[in-house]
């Protein structure tokens, strides 16, 4: 049974049960109204004070699982995000290694293998394997960089071979460089026939060039909109770029230079002179370019700022933006700095994407699932299906651009805390029996686990004491996930 606004607001008993919210209009209400607006410093309000390890697992990873505070807590923040830049000394759970060899061939990186397969089917593994990584990895601030590079070198799944294609980028361009140097990066990007593709310059020929992959490497993967070039060097960054395109037959998929089809004159890019004759060495020397520009520098510091913190406080995003130029855009680097700064946990509260909010919860709540239909179908639902955004920019981060879906989200949380979605159950009476162990009630016990702070704050208190008393375990949960308070990270 899906919930709208209306219902929700005339019918209460949806996530109880008839008996246990009519007439407890304060729940219903305060479940009911918009999230509460951000503000510049860290609210004393809905939120209440979380603790410095919940406010960076919240940053640094998509919210904390059950024991995972408690760790942060033991071995101190610094040393947690230094174990986290170090991805590859991070030993995964032997679960999630099962679950992704489970999924076979689907996710091989050779395209040439996976071109007899059905598209949907592709996509439908590449977005179980995210969500998978998502929960349960221990190497979350690879997955939160994994989704970052992945919206700012977006690709849709659904265009040309994207399904086929798309796959292969994952693996071999966004998660083999997420913490490594931006120029590796970007150059893997650039060869990626999944990019090549989407962004039509495999069409891009000597004497009728194709500029879209062009514009949008420099104004989306490199110097940002207001970069300083001019639609001339847009021009000549496409010439440089004729005849990248990718293999059709024999080894298929796969990055080629086509040198018949390039422009092999002289060009000007950036007010630099590439001489002619360089052949595939141009697209190179354009990627060199473009950086080491410091207006790349400071794009990137920006939206690094941005995406971690929900703002970029002009002294942060500049010394992000000098250590790009002085470690020649090393990745870790850049996000070391901007996740030590005092700005995490200073800075204003950030609206979940529907992806984040699906998996804080399936996380928050040990959750057991497979990733699969069942949650696939929500995050559809709520506007964030993973590899699907058309345009080239990737999902908005702006807030504005997701507080219309809240109804998607209420009927996830239902759906998720009442047994209904597909291959994923929430460990209820072991949370609560957890939670008993430690003096706790239920609804503290899951207050505690959904909102990253001490059962017995002041702000949990208020909260906890409109929950009916006939409520059980399940329904406590679904309204501690509807609630204005988790939507916010």
């Amino acid at each position: 049974m899906s919930l709208t606004r209306r219902r929700f607001l005339g019918v209460g008993a949806a996530v109880a049960g008839a008996a246990a919210l009519s007439g407890c209009e304060s729940l219903e209400s305060h479940f009911a109204k918009p999230p509460p607006p951000p503000s510049d410093a860290l609210p004393p309000g809905p939120m209440g004070k979380v603790s410095e390890a919940a406010r960076l697992l919240s940053r640094a990873a998509f919210g904390p699982r059950p024991g995972d505070i408690a760790y942060v807590e033991r071995i101190g923040a610094a040393a947690y995000l230094e174990e986290q830049l170090k991805p590859d000394s991070i030993e995964e759970p032997a679960f999630l290694k099962w679950r992704l060899r489970s999924l076979g061939d689907s996710l091989n990186p050779d395209p040439g293998l996976l071109f007899d397969e059905d598209n949907r089917r592709l996509i439908a593994a590449l977005r179980q394997a995210t969500i998978l990584r998502a929960v349960y990895s221990r190497r979350q601030l690879q997955e939160r960089m994994a989704e970052f590079w992945s919206d700012h070198f977006n690709i849709y799944a659904y265009k040309n071979d994207g399904a086929q294609l798309k796959i292969v980028d994952d693996h071999d361009t966004i998660r083999a460089h997420v913490l490594g140097k931006f120029r590796d990066l970007l150059g893997a990007s650039a060869r990626s026939a999944a990019m090549l593709g989407y962004l039509d310059n495999g069409v891009n020929r000597r004497g009728a060039p194709n500029e879209n992959y062009a514009r949008e490497l420099m104004e989306l993967h490199t110097l940002g909109v207001h970069g300083g070039y001019t639609q001339r060097d847009v021009q000549e960054v496409a010439r440089c770029l004729t005849g990248w395109t990718s293999q059709r037959h024999w080894k298929r998929g796969a990055f080629l230079f086509d040198s018949d089809a390039h422009d092999n004159g002289v060009k000007t890019v950036l007010g630099v002179t590439i001489p002619a004759g360089g052949g595939v060495r141009d697209g190179d020397r354009v990627l060199d370019i473009v950086a080491a520009h410091p207006a790349t520098a400071r794009h990137i510091a920006y939206k690094l700022c941005m995406y971690f913190l929900g703002s970029a406080p002009d002294a942060l995003a500049a010394s992000v933006a000098k250590t790009f130029q002085d470690t020649g855009g090393d990745i870790a680097s850049l996000v070391r700095l901007v996740l030590n700064s005092s700005e995490v946990q200073t800075s204003a509260y950030l609206f979940k994407r529907p992806f984040d909010y699906a998996v804080s919860a399936l996380r928050a709540l040990d959750v057991d699932t497979d990733g699969g239909e069942g949650v696939q179908e929500h995050l559809e639902k709520m506007g964030q299906p993973l590899f699907g955004w058309p345009m080239p920019n990737g999902y908005p981060t702006q807030q504005g651009a997701w507080l219309g879906g809240l109804p998607p989200r209420w009927n996830f949380a239902l759906d998720l805390t009442q047994g209904r979605m597909v291959n994923t159950k929430a460990p209820f009476d072991a949370l609560v029996a957890t939670g008993r162990a430690a003096g706790l009630n239920s609804v503290q016990a899951l207050a505690s686990l959904t909102f990253g702070r001490a059962a017995h704050d002041p702000d949990t208190e208020k909260l906890i004491a409109r929950f009916p008393k006939a409520m059980d375990a399940p329904a406590q949960a679904a309204c501690l996930l509807m609630s204005p308070e988790f939507q916010w990270r």
